[in-house]
């Protein structure tokens, strides 16, 4: 059986679990608390982060480009990451946006600051962080806006991981009830047509123990 280590709210667990849904295949999730730094976790990945995806045939994957790479590689009944490569230049460009910039700017300052340090007993959120997530968010979500007005995607035609990176951001954010919505319409609508999908319906299941998401988390039409 496929088993993907993950940990709640990481979008880069949320975006592997939305990769292997979309390409229809098993897995099994299972919680890893990294900060308490498993002996066999890390032998796993030395880095001690999530996801590590470990294939049923024993293979393990660490490193959330290094195992989206290889599923859009070995599993080819759907491709995620472009049909040719300037479509796979643009696809990359975007997720790199998502995956660095964005979770840079917005939501380290945020997820970061108001869960991670709860969960692993670092001390009290950093105010002035909080602030600039905040400040960042609506940049991000006007670039979005930008993009899906010009295009059935983010990245053009089709839907890719660029989708989908930018969407697990969004929704460990959101889960919060941290994202304006209502002030960026376009980025709302795109964000409604991902939660629609088959694939993010567990992601809007998801459920942190004392800590509900806000009514609209997991509403289709917001």
């Amino acid at each position: 059986m496929r088993v993907l280590y993950h940990l709640w709210l990481s979008p880069f667990a949320r975006k592997v679990r939305i990769v292997l849904r979309e390409k229809n295949l098993d897995f099994t999730l299972k919680t890893e608390k990294v900060w308490e730094r498993r002996p066999e976790f890390l032998a796993l990945n030395p880095a001690g982060e999530v996801p590590v995806l470990i294939e049923p045939d024993g293979t393990v994957l660490a490193d959330t480009t290094a195992i989206v790479e290889y599923l859009d590689e070995v599993y080819r009944e759907k491709i995620l990451i472009g049909i040719n490569p300037v479509d796979r230049a643009e696809v990359r460009r975007l997720t790199a946006w998502f995956d660095i910039k964005m979770n840079l700017e917005v939501t380290e300052n945020l997820l970061g600051e108001k869960m991670m340090k709860r969960l692993t007993g670092l001390g009290q959120p950093n105010s002035l962080a909080i602030r600039a997530g905040h400040a960042n968010l609506p940049y991000h979500l006007d670039y979005l806006g930008y993009l899906v007005e010009r295009r059935r995607w983010l990245a053009g035609d089709h839907f890719s991981i660029a989708d989908i990176t930018a969407a697990a951001q969004l929704s460990s954010l959101d889960y919060l009830g941290d994202v304006p919505w209502d002030a960026h319409e376009p980025a709302k609508e795109w964000y409604a047509r991902i939660k629609s999908r088959p694939s993010f319906r567990p992601i809007l299941a998801d459920h942190l123990p004392g800590v509900p998401p806000p009514k609209h988390y997991a509403d289709l039409d917001f």
